[in-house]
């Protein structure tokens, strides 16, 4: 087949139309028909959350959506997931991606890394509870023992006290002890029937105690300590004025502790009073 030379201006505009029509051809076959069907041209893929998936779960899952995975160097550790279960993924899920595409995973390590026990003894609660979430470790359970301060005093696994720099495994479970703040002091009730109410109140904080509940009662006799011709201790029952405390609890001489409320009973002639009190069995 032979061309013709152009020989008129004509002829040349001729030949320029046919190349810049079949450039114009090529640029539509080849952009909008050949490439969108070579790479599915507008056609996505929804990435889905695999996190928690284990990797032997993945191959099933993801080529079922026309998607692949690999795993990365990287690994993690965290107590909430299985051994090898899917930590983190690049592409993030809902992300919108092309068939075949490759989704990166971080997986969680088949055991535990270990950690050095971290100093929890002497902080506060709280603090304490900070740490050990910061290595990773996890809070158990907090006993309260006396003492006069209410600080950690030791850190228990499995029972057993875990000391400062001990190396266990993160996700492990600690106990904490705890002093309760009011330490060992224990000491008698104060004896508060036939005290004026402010005195009585006085009196129950000035002990370190805390003010309980106050009710008040029709009952003008109460009892008084006192001891009978043989030596005896008993109680002398005597009419009490208005105002004042007719009864409490803890009893007096009862063993207390700092901090533990005490409960009055005033004596207030018009008023009534459905409260069961020891005078009633008398």
């Amino acid at each position: 087949m032979s061309f013709r030379k152009p020989t008129s201006l004509k002829d040349y505009l001729i030949h320029l139309g046919v190349l810049i029509g079949a450039s114009l051809l090529i640029v539509i076959i080849v952009f909008y028909i050949w490439l969108p069907i070579t790479t599915n041209h507008g056609e996505t893929i929804t990435v889905p959350d695999i996190k928690g998936m284990t990797v032997d779960e993945l191959d099933g899952f993801l080529n079922k959506r026309s998607l692949r995975f690999e795993v990365t160097a990287d690994s993690s550790y965290s107590p909430e997931y299985p051994p090898l279960a899917v930590l983190r993924q690049v592409p993030v899920p809902n992300t919108k991606v092309k068939e075949n595409r490759k989704i990166y995973v971080t997986l969680n390590a088949e055991s535990p890394p270990k950690v050095r026990m971290p100093k929890v003894e002497d902080l506060s609660i709280k603090s304490a509870l900070m740490t050990l979430k910061s290595y990773d470790l996890i809070f158990g359970e907090i006993s309260f023992v006396p003492d006069d301060f209410f600080i950690v005093l030791e850190a228990r696994m499995d029972g057993r006290v875990v000391l400062e720099g001990e190396r266990i495994e993160k996700g492990s479970v600690i106990d904490l002890i705890a002093g309760n703040g009011y330490g060992n002091t224990i000491f008698q009730s104060p004896n508060l029937i036939g005290l004026e109410q402010e005195e009585a109140e006085f009196a129950i904080l000035g002990s370190g105690l805390r003010i309980g509940k106050i009710r008040a009662t029709d009952k003008s006799l109460a009892g008084f300590a006192a001891v009978d011709s043989l030596g005896n201790d008993m109680l002398e029952y005597r009419t009490i004025a208005p105002g004042t405390v007719q009864q409490q609890y803890p009893p007096s001489e009862r063993r207390v502790k700092i901090g533990d409320p005490i409960d009055i009973w005033i004596y207030k002639p018009d008023s009534i009073s459905n409260t069961s009190t020891i005078l009633d069995d008398q």
